[in-house]
């Protein structure tokens, strides 16, 4: 079996919107599919594991939207290629840099 080599990323770029947008969709889907298992169970289940599943397929369409539209701005933290300064130095007016 061939093996592939390890690809490094050496720009600071997000993906695309397209691909972005279809991972969002597939999150949500999931924890849609979820609260549907959690209505199924809460039907069939008896005592305090009903009400923990209603409760739950309930409440779970707020985070469902809530993972799903954090996207994009979930990746702009590592490689963001920001500039941070090491020191405080600053020049002051009139004076050289040397």
């Amino acid at each position: 079996m061939k093996q592939e080599p390890e690809v490094f990323s050496i720009s600071g770029v997000e993906t695309g919107l397209s691909q972005d947008q279809s991972g969002r969709q597939r999150r949500y889907l999931i924890s849609m599919g979820l609260r549907t298992a959690c209505f199924v169970g809460g039907i069939l289940a008896d005592g305090a594991l009903r009400w923990a599943l209603i409760v739950s397929a309930v409440a779970l369409p707020y985070f469902a939207v809530v993972i799903a539209n954090a996207g994009r701005e979930r990746g702009g933290w590592a490689g963001s290629g920001d500039f941070v300064p090491l020191g405080n130095e600053a020049l002051e007016a009139g004076q050289n840099q040397s």
